[in-house]
């Protein structure tokens, strides 16, 4: 094609850069006399007739977009033609490389020049959004390098137009996937802080040589956008607290573009930013828990949320010693005179008593309404990060998949709750529905059994098991919860498990269950045979999250560990199946 005249205007000259959807020519205007760049859509030459009218949509979209934005960092648009039958978008030439390009030739970019990238990446996403549009594909390879110095951002071609109708399909995600934002992996409506998302991890990218998220299959890289933290960057300099701001799982979390572009610029000129600070996430400094002897301690009570039975084991010789968590579901016994319900129940299994000190007083993050009030000492765990992909039933396509071999807990299209009295898809056939007169629903296998665990005022908390607590569930309903924020509560409930018998941390994370701000926590340690009838390396994880109307919903569940692969599998698929209220 090169040397061809397109239009009757624009003579092709040479290949410049070329992508799934398309490939870009440097050519000259015969009319003006100047040299742009052409962008062919070469996806057109191998679809449908019916796909090349969406191509075509999306291609006049791009021109749209771009046009609406008035700034020296966003490539000029000049005008979309078509030629062949095809659409074509003619643009401002920018002589230079791309971000990705550079990336590729030195390995990384100086942390204080790719602070200068990334704030005039802002600045353009800045005007854009002042302009009603969402970038929606911010990557190192749409950030320009000019020869000249200048940075700007190009291809609008996934733009979306506040007001416009979107032209893809149901549940489509468009975007490179290791450059997407959580929520949009989840299907929520992105936001301008999604561009900023993907700005941090191109900015990572742009640090460290390598993409933040990126793994073997598109899949397995939207799991660990979902779940995973990125990797600390070891060669950010004072560049590293802005991307870990950027990185932010909750959308709300993240700086937003004003305050991100003055951290930028601090960066750019070689000092850590002071503002970044506020969006790093710390897990110390918070009050410690005031210990009350009581006697021989106060009896397991049922008081704790989801998994508050694990908290306790010892006795009354172990007062003032943080008390390890129980194999299996704790019988509902009495709380020693004059403290707050809040003890940590020591019983460790159905029908066993033991002792322990009460622990109370207030603690950062905590939500108290006056003198008295309990301490709920709750174990949460940690969410498969894929349950929180689909936990909201949100259809994600995923064309480069054959769904028939997609891995249970995988993505697909279809929703992932139930609401009639069969499993839906995401739960296996053979489980059963139980209908909860604690107001909630969920699904589990064969021949589990339910047991009250406890019930006091605004808490209950609810077991079911197949044999005795070895293996078991719990559910916890809070109507009236001491903390606002999850991931705040396990953080400070996590003190209280730092002595137990080998105790490690396997995750704890914010996450969106259900659209809602949740946390998850997952841990292992070693239950004592003085304690329970299950001794042993035991491991658990749970899921905490807020409701709309205020409460809170612990889901739990603990296994030996020797059993903890198919446990696991079990939990996800229980997420999966949950309804807070019984349809």
């Amino acid at each position: 094609m090169q040397g061809q005249l397109v239009a009757g205007r624009y003579r092709l000259a040479d290949s410049i850069g070329s992508g799934g959807m398309g490939r870009v020519w440097r050519a000259h205007d015969e009319v003006l006399h100047r040299l742009v760049a052409i962008k062919e859509l070469t996806a057109a030459l191998y679809v449908s007739e019916s796909e090349q009218a969406i191509l075509l949509a999306r291609t006049r979209a791009e021109a749209r977009a771009a046009a609406r934005i008035n700034h020296s960092a966003v490539v000029t648009v000049h005008d979309v033609l078509e030629h062949d039958g095809r659409p074509w978008i003619v643009m401002e030439l920018v002589e230079g490389r791309s971000l990705a390009d550079a990336v590729k030739e030195e390995g990384r970019v100086e942390p204080r020049e790719a602070a200068r990238v990334g704030l005039w990446v802002l600045r353009a996403l800045r005007a854009a959004h002042t302009a009603g549009v969402l970038h929606r594909d911010i990557k190192p390879g749409n950030v320009l390098l000019g020869t000249d110095g200048r940075v700007l951002l190009t291809d609008f071609g996934i733009a979306q137009i506040e007001g416009d109708t979107t032209i893809t399909r149901t549940g489509e995600v468009v975007g490179s996937v290791d450059y997407l934002a959580p929520e949009r992996v989840r299907g929520h409506d992105p936001g301008p802080s999604s561009d900023l998302w993907a700005l941090g991890a191109t900015l990572y990218t742009a640090v460290e040589g390598r993409s933040p998220f990126r793994r073997t299959t598109p899949l397995t890289t939207m799991q660990a956008v979902v779940e995973e933290e990125a990797a600390e960057p070891r060669h950010a300099g004072p560049l590293a607290p802005v991307i870990t701001a950027l990185l932010r799982k909750d959308p709300t979390a993240r700086p937003d573009a004003l305050e991100a572009e003055q951290m930028l610029a601090e960066a750019a000129e070689g000092r850590r930013p002071n503002g970044a600070q506020a969006y790093v996430p710390t897990q110390h400094g918070r009050t410690p828990y005031r210990e009350v002897p009581s006697g021989t301690g106060a009896a397991g009570t049922g008081t704790g949320t989801a998994g508050t039975g694990t908290l306790g084991t010892g006795s009354g010789s172990h007062t003032g010693t943080p008390l390890p968590p129980l194999a299996g579901p704790a019988a509902t016994g009495t709380r020693a005179a004059g403290t707050p319900t809040g003890g940590a129940p020591t019983a460790s299994g159905p029908g066993q008593q033991a002792t322990g000190p009460a622990m109370v007083g207030p603690a950062t993050g905590a939500r108290q309404s006056g003198p008295g009030r309990r301490r709920r000492l709750r174990s949460l765990a940690l969410v498969v990060a894929l349950a929180a992909i689909v936990g909201g039933g949100t259809a994600v396509l995923i064309q480069q998949f054959d769904r028939n071999r997609q891995p249970q807990g995988s993505l697909s299209g279809s929703p992932h709750t139930t609401v009639t009295g069969q499993p839906g898809r995401s739960v296996p056939a053979s489980w059963t529905r139980h209908d909860d007169p604690a107001g909630f629903s969920l699904y589990l296998p064969k021949g589990w059994k339910r047991k009250v665990f406890g019930e006091e005022g605004e808490l209950k908390q609810i077991d079911y098991t197949p044999d005795g607590g070895r293996h078991f569930v719990r559910i916890a309903v809070d109507t009236s919860p001491d903390f606002a924020d999850p991931y705040a509560h396990q953080l400070d409930l996590e003190q209280q498990l730092q002595r137990l018998v080998a105790y490690k941390r396997v995750a704890l994370e914010r996450n969106v269950y259900r659209d809602r701000e949740g946390a998850l926590w997952e841990y292992t340690w070693t239950a004592q045979a003085k304690d329970t009838k299950f001794p042993g390396p035991r491991r658990a994880v749970e899921e905490t999250y807020v409701a709309r109307d205020g409460t809170e919903y612990a889901l739990y569940m603990s296994s030996p560990a020797q059993d903890w692969a198919e446990a696991r599998k079990q939990f996800t698929s229980l997420l999966q199946g949950w309804h807070e209220k019984t349809p």
